[in-house]
């Protein structure tokens, strides 16, 4: 008997992965987590039944929302990350020795249990020395914070369930607060390719424009996202994610990346004329 992951991605059109076995299922207080192991993507995570991450193509969307902030801003030593649960975005992050702390808030801490013990590709920096991990609501833990931060990455789930909150207008403007005078927010911003997906991207984006001066939406290629076009949002106080990046400083790191180099960076930000038109409409 065969063994399928299948995940709904529009009334008509599902997206199934073949699997060899199912390592882990529990509910946790906030949603349902399973992982599963598989001959084309190996293990990988779902939420509720939603696909967060996979070991085959996690590094490109863990590369994307990272490496592009920190190649635009010169001095990043704060970071704020919310979500994350599953590592990769601190991993990324302890790869910088410029940076000096990390606090990480996580809404769910079976979440991270889990990821520890089945994803350690992902998991593997979060016992970092530098990394603070908060086990709380990224809304009600940003309220409280003001100039703190020079980077906050929202590495959420899609806007429902757990999620919700980190869609909101109170939300991106609370993040603006936190962030330094020259900070940087960076978010998971949807697919622009299915209707429902494209109304929640453009909901999101309306709402960030509202509270940053500078707003500007980028794309990658992630197979196992619905649609394989995923988008991230670049919001700023005072960089311009093309015009203030610094390719040159960024490759003196030497920093090895499977899918992020700075050449990429800068066509990341030119989007096809229909996301355009999309991103227009709620401008």
């Amino acid at each position: 008997m065969e063994l399928w992951f299948t995940e709904r991605h529009t009334s008509n059109v599902k997206f199934s992965i073949r699997v060899d076995r199912q390592l882990y299922s529990a509910q946790s207080e906030f949603q349902r987590i399973d992982v599963f192991d598989s001959k084309e993507f190996g293990r990988f995570l779902t939420l509720d039944g939603y696909m967060m991450l996979t070991e085959k193509d996690e590094f490109i969307y863990h590369e994307m929302i990272t490496h592009v902030p920190m190649a635009v801003h010169p001095g990043v030593k704060r970071v704020l990350v919310i979500g994350a649960g599953d590592g990769g975005v601190i991993r990324e992050l302890t790869r910088y020795h410029g940076v000096e702390h990390i606090d990480m808030v996580e809404i769910d801490p079976l979440v991270v249990e889990v990821c520890r013990k089945y994803l350690p590709r992902t998991a593997c920096r979060l016992d970092d020395p530098r990394v603070s991990i908060h086990y709380e609501d990224g809304l009600k833990f940003v309220r409280s914070v003001e100039n703190e931060y020079d980077l906050i990455i929202v590495d959420s789930t899609d806007p429902f369930g757990p999620g919700e909150g980190l869609f909101t207008k109170e939300f991106y403007g609370n993040c603006y607060k936190a962030l330094r005078e020259d900070g940087i927010m960076v978010n998971q911003h949807e697919s622009p390719f299915y209707e429902d997906d494209a109304v929640a991207m453009q909901r999101a984006h309306k709402r960030i424009v509202e509270s940053f001066d500078i707003s500007r939406v980028y794309q990658a290629h992630i197979p196992t996202y619905p649609s394989g076009h995923w988008l991230f949002g670049f919001a700023s106080k005072k960089y311009h994610p093309v015009r203030n990046l610094n390719a040159v400083a960024w490759n003196m790191l030497g920093l090895s990346t499977r899918y992020y180099t700075t050449q990429l960076h800068a066509g990341a930000f030119a989007l096809p004329y229909y996301v355009e038109e999309l991103l227009r409409d709620v401008e």
